[in-house]
């Protein structure tokens, strides 16, 4: 479960990872549905993103991302 929405425990992910799980899904629907490892195994999103990720080389740190959340740009005032 997030913190966000009063989770405790913590979990070790890889950078990219974590940042693909929230692009994915929103903080209520891990709270929720994805609140294990294997719940988001399970989701055919994940199910994609590991396939794709499992043939990168484990020195894959990160990749850059644009400024603004999701990698979207600033809106310009």
């Amino acid at each position: 479960m997030p913190v966000s929405e009063g989770g405790r425990e913590q979990a070790v992910l890889h950078r990219i990872c974590h940042r693909m799980i929230h692009r994915l899904f929103d903080e209520k629907r891990l709270a929720r549905d994805l609140n294990t490892a294997e719940a988001l195994r399970a989701t055919p999103e994940m199910q994609g993103f590991l396939r794709w990720i499992a043939k990168r080389p484990p020195e894959l740190v990160d990749w850059p991302e644009l400024p603004g959340r999701h990698g979207r740009s600033r809106r310009r005032r």
